[in-house]
């Protein structure tokens, strides 16, 4: 069953966005944010930042992400536009952050009172008022980050690590007999902070430590993901697949043979073919001119090298990017193939509930254009006590898989946040 809480909005709904004469002193998006409500996207300096809630959504139910659409071309369509930049993320945006699994499920989408935004040497502000409400102040903030020390104590989630090697055990099992082909079993960490965390300062770190990510907070969910679900620009579409990986290494020499190995390997290259071709079917519904590489090539991030492969092409029927997103979640790189099978395996044997983690999250505009990744390298933040955090990370499986050796890639991309909360 599908279902939606919707705050109300009192009109009129007023929306202007204008660029900064003085772009030049934005030295980071991420500064401008004051220590509560952050929602942040960014990438390499570039991308958006918003504080402030002038409205807020939230969808559960396997309808969520068009319930979200006809919400959200209703709050476009109620406002009262003033847009003097007209550039992807320009105007109204939204950021969203949508369950993995319809049931349970919780996604939220939140438009902000401010959003400021820079796409090059471009930097805007847009700020969003409702009724007689103004918009909180545009200026940057001037609460310090709080930059004490942290200590982070580790606990096993949702099961214990033996109990998940058996579950990636069965999996395996499955797969050898012809029941599926692959699917993706994630697992969670438990963490508890001597002291509140202070969001800004994960965000910081995450985008120092990932610059080639996508570092983002919606709503509590905070992370870096290498991995772009869609980016709608105009007619251009693109996304990014990752599937495939090895760990890092501090010795060049290592590292490189690593590299090399990743690179050989059949049951990764078999792995990463499935996530390419459920992502290039699913685009082929609504693009034409599919360019899908023959091979994938190396991402190297600071824990981990990815084989990936950039998927683009060029939109044919004007759908937005939160369909476009629909119609790909979930890939095979989060869940599996065929997805039906490979969705009643994680719902039997992963034992846990991933909430938004491996979902949609990023944000999208009027016009239909936007990012969408996959949230991936994350944190879910307890809404009631910011001690409180829940880290995932999740394994491709195939036949030929082996559980310690799952184990050792999850605890490689668990780094990523456990390194940005250690001190």
């Amino acid at each position: 069953m599908s279902t939606a809480v919707v705050a109300p909005v009192a009109p009129p709904i007023s929306v202007s966005t204008t660029l900064l004469p003085e772009a030049h002193s934005v030295a980071s998006l991420l500064s401008l944010l004051p220590a509560d409500g952050a929602l942040a996207w960014v990438r390499n300096g570039d991308g958006l930042v918003g504080w402030g809630e002038a409205a807020r959504a939230e969808f559960s139910g396997p309808e969520r992400f068009s319930r979200a659409q006809r919400w959200w071309s209703a709050f476009v369509n109620d406002a009262e536009i003033d847009d003097a930049v007209c550039l992807p993320g320009t105007g109204p945006v939204a950021f969203a952050s949508f369950a993995f699994d319809p049931d349970p499920g919780h996604s939220v989408v939140v438009v902000p009172r401010v959003i400021v935004g820079r796409r090059g040497s471009s930097v805007w502000i847009t700020e969003v008022s409702a009724g007689d409400d103004e918009p909180p102040s545009p200026v940057a903030m001037s609460e310090a980050v709080d930059s004490a020390p942290l200590g982070a104590c580790y606990s096993e989630g949702s099961r214990s690590v033996d109990s998940w090697k058996v579950a990636v055990a069965s999996a395996v099992e499955r797969i050898t007999s012809g029941e599926l082909d692959k699917v993706v079993l994630a697992r969670d960490l438990d963490v508890t902070l001597d002291a509140p965390l202070d969001v800004r300062r994960l965000l910081e770190r995450l985008t120092d430590t990932y610059p080639e990510c996508w570092t983002f907070s919606v709503d509590g969910l905070v992370g870096a993901t290498p991995e772009m679900l869609v980016r709608r620009t105009g007619d251009e579409v693109t996304s990014r697949v990752l599937a495939g990986t090895i760990r890092r290494s501090e010795d060049s020499g290592k590292d490189a043979r690593l590299a090399e190995m990743l690179l050989a390997s059949d049951k990764d290259h078999e792995e990463h073919g499935y996530a390419v071709r459920s992502v290039a079917a699913a685009l082929a519904a609504h693009c034409t001119d599919l360019e899908v590489p023959a091979r994938p090539r190396l991402l190297r991030l600071a824990n981990v090298q990815h084989l990936a492969t950039d998927v683009t092409g060029q939109l044919v029927d004007g759908a937005p990017v939160l369909a476009l997103a629909a119609s790909l979640h979930p890939t095979a790189a989060v869940c599996g193939t065929p997805t039906e099978r490979a969705f009643a395996v994680i719902r039997e044997l992963e034992g846990m509930e991933r909430g938004r983690y491996a979902g949609p999250v990023g944000w999208m505009d009027g016009r239909g254009d936007g990012e969408f990744g996959i949230a991936l390298r994350c944190a879910q933040i307890d809404g009631d006590d910011a001690r409180r955090l829940r880290l995932f990370a999740g394994c491709g499986l195939v036949a030929g898989s082996e559980p310690e050796v799952e184990l050792a890639e999850s605890e490689s991309k668990l780094d990523a946040m456990r390194g940005a909360l250690s001190d």
